[in-house]
């Protein structure tokens, strides 16, 4: 049976993600994978390798970096552009509908 940590949704994600998600540096990370804090496995994506890393973990060594105050500010940080994301993208859809609209109101007539 797969180990639960490499195959649940979620639990895992690129180095290159983790470093955005969580506020730390590449090397941090790759110095983290070095000592064995955080376990990695390597994929690539077209053609070019990255380093894919438990989440819990990368979670866990930024508590021991930086505590707790810093993992909830970049939790709010990531929820504000995910946020900002999605109006982004509801407000291209609300103009492409209202253009729809104006073009049948014009056949229409």
């Amino acid at each position: 049976m797969p180990d639960i940590q490499w195959t649940a949704p979620g639990a895992t994600l690129s180095h290159k993600n983790a470093a955005k998600e969580f506020g730390l540096t590449e090397e941090e990370i790759i110095r983290a994978i070095k000592e064995g804090t955080i376990h990695y496995q390597i994929a690539r994506a077209h053609g070019n390798p990255y380093y894919r890393v438990v989440r819990a973990e990368v979670e866990s060594l930024v508590l021991k970096l930086y505590g707790p105050d810093y993992v909830r500010q970049q939790q709010l940080k990531k929820r504000q552009d995910d946020i900002d994301r999605e109006i982004r993208k509801l407000k291209r859809r609300i103009n492409a509908l209202e253009k729809e609209r104006l073009s049948l109101n014009g056949s229409g007539q």
